[in-house]
């Protein structure tokens, strides 16, 4: 056989397995929805009280693919000093978290991305940190709730495309982009905001030179690497099946949302500051975006974000994509120009 038809039969091998993969993907909300089904989930989660829940409809949750703690949560992660932490490239992003009385702590999104939840403890306040790549959702929560503390890992689900968590204790579901129980005995509770943000690695070396910083975790995964390469470049999110944002926005849009209000990334990033509704958001560049590139320090130059009320301090907040902010606050108001 010649090399020229071994190449045509390769070049058809390629297509088809390309063909093969595209009619699976296009299947995957179909096959999800069919799955979506308590008395089937009840097999993997056996002490989940499914009789309880505010999720109208079960076709809401879909998998995501991996089964539950296939994506692994980390517990009690070890820590350095920012002054001796090498390897991190400048404008990588990570979660930073600075608690009063304590020393700031930055949790990259190299990690994370693998991860999704760090059930940490800051001081005497037991905090999960949390990132779904998906939403670019990063939030940060008390544990504390109805005087239990509670420790969270991830469900494999999706609801509109974004992270189910659990707590171990009870087995409820939890949404990850509003910290809200959706599913069993925590359904309806709410887990308290902190303060925290996205910050490039050099600033967060820059304002905190004492900070600490996450240790690299114990697992076998290319840290450094995105697994989610142009995915905010894409037309739609996945598993997605809502309206898209209105105002022409774009679903993959990063907005910062503070409560129930959402402010364009793009108007904040021209402007540089906005003082508005009693908040003051202020832009600068350098931090890259994680969900770009082929490497998470890599991506194009989206900017760090901080949000302060009027007195100065910092406030909760999310930079997420336009569609998860559309499809959890439906009647929030969009603060466009």
């Amino acid at each position: 056989m010649s090399q020229a038809v071994r190449r045509g039969i390769s070049r058809v091998q390629n297509r088809a397995v390309a063909v093969l993969s595209l009619s699976l993907l296009l299947m995957l909300p179909w096959l999800a929805a069919a799955r979506a089904d308590p008395a089937i989930w009840s097999r993997e989660w056996p002490t989940t009280d499914f009789s309880r829940t505010i999720v109208a409809d079960w076709g809401e949750i879909k998998s995501g693919g991996p089964p539950k703690d296939g994506i692994p949560a980390l517990s009690d992660p070890a820590f350095h000093p920012a002054a001796q932490v090498k390897g991190l490239s400048p404008a990588e992003p990570v979660v930073v978290l600075d608690l009063p009385g304590q020393a700031a702590r930055a949790y990259p999104l190299r990690y994370l991305i693998w991860h999704e939840i760090v059930n940490d403890r800051v001081g005497d306040t037991p905090v999960a940190i949390t990132y779904c790549p998906l939403c670019n959702s990063a939030m940060s929560f008390d544990r504390r709730v109805a005087g239990r503390t509670l420790s969270f890992g991830v469900t494999g689900k999706l609801r509109q495309s974004d992270m189910v968590m659990y707590d171990r204790e009870s087995e409820s579901w939890w949404q990850q982009a509003t910290g809200t129980g959706i599913v069993g005995a925590m359904t309806g509770r709410e887990l308290r905001q902190l303060p925290s943000w996205l910050d490039s690695w050099q600033g967060f070396q820059a304002a905190y030179p004492l900070g600490l910083v996450m240790a690299e975790p114990r697992h076998n995964r290319s840290y450094g690497r995105n697994p989610y390469q142009g995915y905010d470049r894409s037309n739609w999110p996945f598993l997605y099946d809502g309206a898209p944002p209105p105002h022409g926005i774009a679903p993959l849009a990063r907005v910062v949302r503070v409560e129930d209000r959402a402010w364009p990334l793009a108007r904040l990033a021209k402007a540089g500051e906005i003082r508005e509704a009693g908040v003051i958001l202020s832009w600068r560049a350098g931090q890259a975006s994680a969900l770009d590139a082929g490497h998470v320090g890599k991506g194009r130059d989206v900017g760090s974000v901080r949000v302060q009320g009027r007195n100065g301090a910092d406030l909760p907040h999310d930079v997420m994509f336009a569609f998860a902010y559309h499809a959890f606050w439906p009647k929030g108001d969009w603060m466009l120009e």
